[in-house]
């Protein structure tokens, strides 16, 4: 055989070099800061909208009913927009699919300041928790997907930490706005942000090719890669926690805390977040992914016990605190472990599904929680919450004596 068909045949048996070279430690982190600066922007932009759009429509006297139904429209949007946008992502070049996604957020927020019928709000509130559920998949897709397994966690860490902070800003300026410039004012600013992080997604380095493999379904990929128990033990984490939650401005004023004290104590959660996920990043890359995200699914089942044995000030700053150490080390491990199961070219559809996990979570919470409370009270509802997130830990640990997590 001559040396050229040897080389012919080797170039056909030997697909490795199709594959693109790992990025090195500063290409990693050339990726990882645009896009922290872009997830602080749009973080802020959407939290801001959690007031100003629930304080609109009391405004126009609609019913309660109607503006609970934003967050579970919200949940609905990120359940379908995480595997939308995520699969959609691992076909088509995923810096300009997050701009779209940016702008079409910002566009979304921008309608709000013409101060909208009741029906434009709620129909905007699933298209822009559809944009934003896309814009997290894939931000976390580029992150992943361009960074090696010894720095994943810590990445992935830093996206995670600057949305938490976004968060935190956007609780805190958004009162702030509404009083010193009205509604339609606070809306417009709220839509710029977006478009302020659309220049740190154009300064994304350009991405190297992906080799793409045979299209498939989400499940059954998620099936033959070990990682569905995960997603079921996240959404029943999910609706734990949502469920919670959901109604604990309620608990807290029937225990006679005042509205200026739950705000101080609800933020706990977000700025334990900032430093706790930059912390479980860097041991998700030292102890392993498996032993950080069980923390996280243990702190899930703590939380809402925290309600039933401490019912005052005390023991809300404690739950917030514990939610806020939960996600953390949750999010992070969970991510990098999925980051490490899948290739490059399942990044977006694997992040995808992880974000709409939580979104059916999201919306099967609330309402459990809404039907358990006429017929036991809040601490039973807790009781039962912290069950189905020992639900979600119990699955962990099974699979895990069942060798199926290893890192």
């Amino acid at each position: 055989m001559s040396a050229s068909s040897t080389a012919t045949l080797l170039a056909i048996v030997d697909t490795r070099i199709d594959e693109p070279p790992p990025a090195s430690p500063v290409e990693q982190f050339r990726r990882a800061l645009p896009l922290a600066g872009s997830t602080l922007l749009v973080g802020g932009a959407v939290h801001m909208l959690w007031l100003f759009v629930q304080l609109y429509l009391k405004s126009q006297d609609v019913p309660t009913f109607w503006i609970g139904m934003v967050a579970t429209l919200n949940a609905t949007g990120m359940l379908a927009g995480g595997l939308l946008w995520g699969t959609v992502a691992d076909h088509v070049q995923r810096r300009r699919l997050l701009a779209v996604l940016v702008v079409g957020l910002s566009l979304t927020i921008a309608l709000l300041g013409f101060l909208p019928p009741t029906s434009i709000i709620l129909g905007s509130a699933i298209i822009r928790s559809l944009l934003f559920a896309g814009s997290g998949a894939v931000t976390i897709a580029i992150i992943s997907g361009s960074s090696t397994a010894s720095q994943r966690g810590k990445n992935l860490s830093y996206i995670s930490s600057a949305r938490a902070l976004g968060f935190a800003f956007g609780a805190i300026a958004s009162g702030y706005l509404l009083e010193w410039l009205g509604f339609r004012c606070a809306f417009l600013i709220a839509a710029g942000l977006p478009l302020l992080a659309l220049r740190f997604i154009l300064q994304l380095p350009a991405e190297n090719p992906i080799k793409r493999s045979r299209a498939s379904n989400a499940l059954s990929h998620a099936l033959r890669s070990g990682l569905a128990d995960l997603y079921i033990a996240l959404a029943l984490r999910q609706m734990a926690v949502f469920g919670a939650f959901g109604l604990l401005y309620i608990y807290m004023d029937s225990l006679g805390i005042p509205p200026s004290r739950m705000g101080i104590v609800s933020s706990l959660n977000m700025v334990t977040q900032v430093g706790a996920l930059l912390a479980f990043g860097w041991l998700a890359d030292r102890i392993g992914r498996r032993t950080v995200f069980m923390i996280g699914f243990g702190l899930s089942v703590l939380t809402p016990l925290q309600f039933v044995i401490l019912p005052n000030l005390l023991g809300m700053a404690l739950g917030y605190v514990t939610l806020g150490l939960g996600y953390s080390s949750l999010h992070v491990g969970a991510t990098a472990h999925i980051g490490d199961r899948v290739g490059d070219d399942r990044q977006g559809q694997m992040m995808g599904l992880y974000e709409s996990s939580r979104g059916l979570g999201g919306i099967a919470g609330p309402a459990l929680a809404g039907a358990i409370i006429p017929l036991t009270d809040f601490h039973g509802m807790f009781l039962i919450m912290a069950g189905i997130a020992a639900l979600g830990f119990l699955l962990m640990l099974v699979r895990g004596a069942r060798g199926a997590s290893k890192d």
